[in-house]
């Protein structure tokens, strides 16, 4: 395995790095309710005492507050990144002076570096992943096989992840039991719609400083976080068109009162292109040739194959960093195509990206460590393959964010009870 260092050994003033991390980690977890209260739970019962937890994740400040969790629960944890530009390297340094943690997370490394680091992260090999796209569970399954027999099983945050698991799943590949964290209503319902719509949108009017009133906002891919950027949009005063290559969730978005075309209509009427299908070659060579001068190009999906960076510089003329986070590609005829954040996840690769909001991912967080704790508790219940979360701990999550703010709510009588558990009632 690979010999690659923690960020202690990579960055210049490592004290002032970690001075800084634990600065923005108390701030968001003041912020986090749902994990300070889980906290505590694992401080008092140590549940992961002898578990080793391997990690890839976005590691800023709020995914830092998870794994202090987890490492405060007696684990042994190693985590790096799963995106080569979402890494804070203060919080990396922070995390890695905990004396439970190693931190091998670094920002701006290229493709070698990156599956160096996930290699690293496996050289502790873990007994618990928790993956955020997938790259650690398939690094296992393809370069160390030897280690699967030792594993409990995993955790996957996002869609692009859980995609790739069901695939793998479908094809008899993935051997050991992992929870689909994203398919839950406290993922999908608040992460994806809020947390992308608002996060997406957030950081593309700091990276530019443009408004987005009466713009023609095109939003490819009308799922949870398609959703959410579209309503977050509008919310705006945006004018939004949406792209689909699914009947109803194209007749969805079009009920909800959006104009639905395909992208080579919208290619033409765009000012603001936002992707979030998860899939490939979503704005590819055919839609450039037609947008209009001055569009901007970002993408919400977890990888950066959405747009076609590559046909996109071989027409340009001339190329040049117009903001920072922003390269603006030149056309022979003239017109400027500027695309965000190297077509990365906006909201979490551009200089400026802090990510989904603080209390949106202490809801999914606290998701993912429900999830490790049921893996340790119940493991040996759970076969090979892709698992929903059981719908319990989903509430258990809700039930603590309830109270944190301080809401009440009704229960069911037991005669409501038993009527919602029976056939036999009648008209």
């Amino acid at each position: 395995m690979a010999d690659y260092p923690t960020i202690s050994e990579q960055v210049d003033d490592v004290e002032s790095a970690r001075t800084e991390g634990h600065r923005k980690m108390d701030w968001a977890r003041e912020h986090m309710p749902i994990l300070s209260a889980i906290q505590d739970e694992f401080e008092a019962d140590q549940p992961f005492e002898g578990e080793r937890i391997g990690m890839a994740m976005h590691v800023e400040a709020k995914t830092a507050v998870l794994v202090e969790t987890l490492a405060e629960g007696g684990a042994e944890v190693a985590v790096t990144g799963c995106n080569p530009l979402s890494t804070h390297d203060d919080v990396s340094a922070a995390l890695d002076e905990h004396p439970n943690i190693s931190s091998y997370a670094k920002h701006g490394v290229d493709d070698d570096e990156y599956y160096a680091a996930i290699e690293s992260v496996i050289a502790h090999e873990p007994t618990i992943t928790v993956d955020d796209g997938m790259d650690l569970v398939a690094a296992i399954h393809e370069d160390y096989p030897e280690l699967i027999d030792s594993i409990v099983g995993g955790a996957e945050e996002t869609t692009t992840g859980v995609h790739r698991l069901r695939a793998m799943d479908d094809d008899g590949e993935l051997k050991y039991p992992v929870f689909a964290v994203n398919d839950t209503p406290m993922k999908r319902l608040f992460d994806n719609v809020h947390g992308t719509g608002e996060s997406s949108l957030a950081n593309i009017a700091m990276t530019t400083n443009l408004s987005w009133a009466g713009k023609n906002v095109v939003v490819a891919g009308y799922g949870d976080c398609g959703r959410g950027v579209a309503k977050k949009a509008s919310g705006q005063n945006a004018n939004v068109i949406v792209t689909e290559v699914e009947p109803r969730r194209a007749l969805e978005a079009h009920m909800e009162g959006y104009d639905v075309m395909p992208m080579a209509e919208a290619a033409e009427v765009g000012d603001v292109f936002l992707t979030t299908t998860g899939n490939r070659d979503v704005i590819t060579q055919d839609h450039f040739e037609k947008m209009q001068d001055g569009v901007l190009l970002a993408n919400a999906g977890h990888f950066d194959i959405e747009i076609n960076l590559d046909q996109l510089s071989d027409l340009a003329v001339n190329e040049r960093e117009a903001r920072d986070g922003v390269r603006e590609y030149e056309m022979d005829d003239g017109r400027r195509l500027n695309v965000l954040a190297e077509g990365r996840l906006v909201n979490l690769a551009s200089p400026i990206a802090l990510g989904h909001p603080v209390e949106v991912m202490d809801q999914s967080f606290g998701v993912q460590a429900a999830c490790v704790r049921e893996l340790v508790d119940n493991g040996d219940q759970y076969d090979a393959g892709v698992h929903d979360v059981p719908d319990e701990l989903d509430v258990e999550i809700a039930e603590i964010k309830l109270e944190a703010e301080g809401v009440e709510y009704d229960d069911l009588t037991d005669e409501q009870a038993e009527y919602m558990d029976s056939w036999q009632h009648g008209t």
